[in-house]
């Protein structure tokens, strides 16, 4: 597994689709996701003087973020997408 350093977030993406019946199913990656997990965070996003500021996600959650922002990594044949905090719109419940 790869830890993320300073203000990166790792992300497990959820490639699904969801009908206007409101039935679930995985797509078939045509198009990049915007839903996923965070699996591991960063120590957070350090300013000048060396102060951190934490992050205000957690572990587990379930996020939307922007479509082009993060990058693409590839660890033991899975995808993963590394972000900042920044590239996130809203926490899922």
């Amino acid at each position: 597994m790869i830890r993320p350093v300073g203000e990166y977030i790792l992300v497990e993406a959820i490639e699904e689709t969801q009908t206007a019946s409101g039935l679930t199913f995985q797509t078939s990656g045509k198009e990049r996701p915007q839903k996923g997990k965070i699996i591991a965070l960063g120590e957070g996003n350090r300013k000048e003087n060396g102060d951190v500021i934490p992050f205000r996600v957690k572990v587990n959650e379930v996020i939307l973020f922007k479509k082009y922002s993060p990058e693409s990594v590839e660890i033991e044949d899975k995808e993963y997408l590394l972000m900042k905090e920044s590239d996130i719109l809203g926490v899922l419940d």
